[in-house]
Order: structure tokens, then C-alpha cells, then sequence
């Protein structure tokens, strides 16, 4: 019997339907094909130990799944619920009926429990395009993914809920969440405020400058002159983010996985420090599954290099496209993915190394 079931791959910020094609024959054997990579692979020893411990169970026959389109490579565990939900509607398990009508994506612990996945946000605008019913993904990524409008996400904490729900044994009640209201609520829930600075009138308005502006900015000074304290305290200053610059911003940090547990969104301007030791792929983003790096992460917000001379040449070389275009493009052999990068560039260094070590000397001595 051949089922489709839907999931979703990642390609820069966003998202692309995967058809996950499982057709069960005569025979023996177990087949997955589609440019799956190793994680993906390694789905099926997943599936078969967490549908054993809810008791259900792989069917001893031969099995292929496809996952279509097969020119895209599919990465990470995220596909574990989408395959098996269509081994158990292949092999009758479970109504097929109504299968087709979800996307379904989730990482699978051994005893049937589902693990958070990368991306919520970009899956759920997908789910709204392609007119999908709705979305059942882990229950952590439920509030993240619910901030789209006009579909219904469910968030699952085990397969068994899923398979109750497409057999008709219960029912699955969507997540709602206030997307205005959640977003004006925390617009300004900053952690570190400018108007905790006493003193420092001349450098402080340089920032308002910086700040109203939307000017880079250098801070040269001795260690302990307030430096890194004042540049944590700037997005406290910046114009608030609006609703699609917070949208944005929270799609960037769910596709890299920053989005701490349970939250929904991005209200406030993202700071991001590096440390000097970064490599170029870890600042502009790369690597050979490509991920966003620092400066995109810093999207809409403040990137910070504190000790910039400490920096490597190669690494701020990297940087000077990105900050005129506003974009950083990655390419590799067969593909390439853009992530916006419109940050607003802080540094700071001491103003020699003499000045650095008689500064420690006096704060040996005094």
C-alpha cells in the first residue's frame, strides 16, 4: 500500500514541503531514498525501537520511502514522526485518511516521546502557503509555530497522541497565541537599560547618535572604562522592532535553534558578542550544512566585537560585503542560501598595548 505523508526542509530562512512517499510490498527489506543524509538514515532504528515501546510495530516486509523532491538534500532527525506515521498508515496501523492533510515533523526519543526541531516558524508559513490543515509538531516548538494565522498547530508530546488522533480515539485541541498581544507585551523587556549609566555623558552621546542614526561605532578606551557595559546597554536605545522585523528576526534564530523552550517571539533587538577566536564560517555563517552565523543572527540588531585587533584579518575581511549589501550569500557546489545581515556594528579596543599593561600595573598597585 502506497501513503504520503508531508514534512518540511530548510533552505536558508525558509522552508520547502518534503512528500514522504512509503510504499510496503512483498518481500523483506527496508529502502530510503531521496538524498536522505546519515541523521535521516538513522531514523529507522528510532522508529522501530519507539513504535515497539507504544506497541506497535514495523512491519516485517519490504519497505521504501522516498522523499520527494529528491534533489534536495534532507538533513537532521526532524522526519522521524513524518516516516512513521506513514510506515504505521502504509501498513494499516493507522487511518490514512486523513494523513495528507498535515505536516508533521518530529524527532523521536526511543520510548515514543518527540524532541524539539529547528525551524518551527518558517514550517508554519509553509503550512499557511500551501494550504495545508494544519501543523503537529513537539509540543516545545508549539508556541513558536503558533504565531502564524489562519492554521492550526498542535503540539504532540509522544507519537501515541498522533496515532490516537488520526485513528479518531481523541482529539488534538491547537495552540492559540496572540501574536499582537505577545509582541507589544515584551516590546521592551531588555535585560540591560541604558538608563542604568551614570556619568559617561560625551560617550553616551556619541551612542544616542549611533543609535538614532543607525552609524557603526569603534570604542577606544582602557580596560574598565565601561566599554562592553555600554555596548549591552544600546539596543535599549534603538527604535523598537516593528512586527515584521521581529518576524525576521525569529525565523533567523529558529533555523539556527536559538529560540530558548516555549517561546514564541523575538520582540526585542538581538545582541550578539562573539568571541575574538570565531572563525570566518562561525561569523558570517557556512559549514557544510549551512547555518546562519553571528551577523545574521545580529539581524535587526547589535553585533558586538569587543577586542577587535584580536580579531583574525580573514575573519573581518568576510564581513565587508555582507555589511554593505545587507545580505550574506553562501554558495557551495550545487546550491546557495542568502540570510539577511543588517546589523548595526560595534567594536571596541584598547588604545595600545603600553596604555594595557600600565593600566594593569595600576590596578595591581592601587
Amino acid at each position: 500500500m502506497l501513503v504520503k505523508t508531508f514534512g518540511s526542509a530548510l533552505h536558508g530562512i525558509h522552508a520547502i514541503t518534503i512528500t514522504i512517499e512509503v510504499n510496503i510490498d512483498q518481500g523483506v527489506n527496508f529502502f530510503m531514498v531521496g538524498l536522505p543524509d546519515s541523521a535521516v538514515k538513522e531514523s529507522h532504528q528510532r522508529i522501530e525501537a519507539a513504535l515497539k515501546n507504544i506497541g506497535h510495530k514495523i512491519p516485517g516486509k519490504k519497505i521504501v520511502i522516498n522523499m520527494a523532491p529528491a534533489d534536495i538534500r534532507k538533513e537532521g532527525s526532524s522526519y522521524d514522526l513524518t516516516i512513521a506515521i506513514g510506515i504505521l498508515a502504509a501498513s494499516e496501523q493507522i487511518n490514512p485518511s486523513r494523513v495528507g492533510d498535515f505536516i508533521i515533523m518530529g524527532e523521536l526519543s526511543l520510548d515514543g516521546s518527540l524532541q524539539p526541531i529547528k525551524g518551527a516558524l518558517p514550517i508554519a508559513i509553509e503550512v499557511r502557503k500551501k494550504g495545508f490543515k494544519g501543523l503537529i509538531i513537539p509540543r516545545i516548538n508549539a508556541r513558536e509555530a503558533a504565531i502564524v494565522s489562519d492554521i492550526d498547530v498542535y503540539g504532540v508530546e509522544n507519537i501515541r497522541e498522533v496515532i490516537e488522533f488520526f485513528n479518531q480515539q481523541t482529539e488534538l485541541i491547537p495552540v492559540k497565541v496572540n501574536t499582537r498581544a505577545e509582541f507589544y507585551q515584551n516590546l521592551n523587556d531588555y535585560e540591560f537599560d541604558f538608563s542604568d549609566v551614570k556619568g559617561q555623558e560625551n560617550i553616551k552621546r556619541a551612542l544616542e547618535i549611533a543609535a538614532a542614526g543607525g552609524h557603526n561605532i569603534i570604542l577606544i578606551g582602557p580596560p574598565g572604562s565601561g566599554k562592553t557595559m555600554l555596548a549591552k546597554r544600546l539596543p535599549s536605545i534603538l527604535p523598537p522592532l516593528s512586527l515584521n522585523e521581529a518576524l525576521e528576526t525569529t525565523k533567523i534564530h529558529s533555523v539556527a535553534g536559538k529560540l530558548s523552550n516555549h517561546s514564541s517571539l523575538i520582540t526585542t533587538r538581538p545582541y550578539r558578542a562573539p568571541h575574538h577566536s570565531i572563525s570566518d564560517a562561525g561569523l558570517v555563517g557556512g559549514g557544510s550544512y549551512p547555518q546562519p552565523g553571528e551577523i545574521s543572527l545580529a539581524h535587526n540588531g547589535v553585533l558586538f566585537l569587543d577586542e577587535l585587533p584580536e580579531f583574525k584579518r580573514s575573519a573581518l575581511e568576510v564581513m565587508r560585503q555582507p555589511m554593505e549589501e545587507r545580505i550574506v550569500t553562501i554558495s557551495r557546489a550545487r546550491f546557495s542560501v542568502e540570510y539577511p545581515a543588517s546589523f548595526q556594528l560595534v567594536a571596541a579596543m584598547n588604545p595600545c598595548s603600553c596604555v594595557d599593561h600600565l593600566w594593569h600595573f595600576y590596578r595591581m598597585v592601587a
